[in-house]
């Protein structure tokens, strides 16, 4: 499987936000995450880090 879990970065720590991700889509004001059973979640985030072959994204929030 090619899909991974994001995660947001805050104070030090990263907290589970979505699991089996497939798409990270661009919006203007931050990220729109879909998974494999199509729920969908926006956050105004930015892409911090990506590790594919650990199946992780990290997402920082943005202001």
């Amino acid at each position: 499987m090619c899909e991974a879990n994001a995660y947001l970065h805050k104070d030090g720590s990263e907290e589970l936000l979505m699991e089996s991700v497939d798409k990270v889509l661009p919006q203007e004001d931050g990220l729109l995450l879909e998974n494999i059973f199509g729920q969908r979640k926006f956050i105004k985030a930015r892409i911090k880090e990506m590790k594919l072959v650990d199946h992780r994204i990290i997402l920082e929030e943005t202001k």
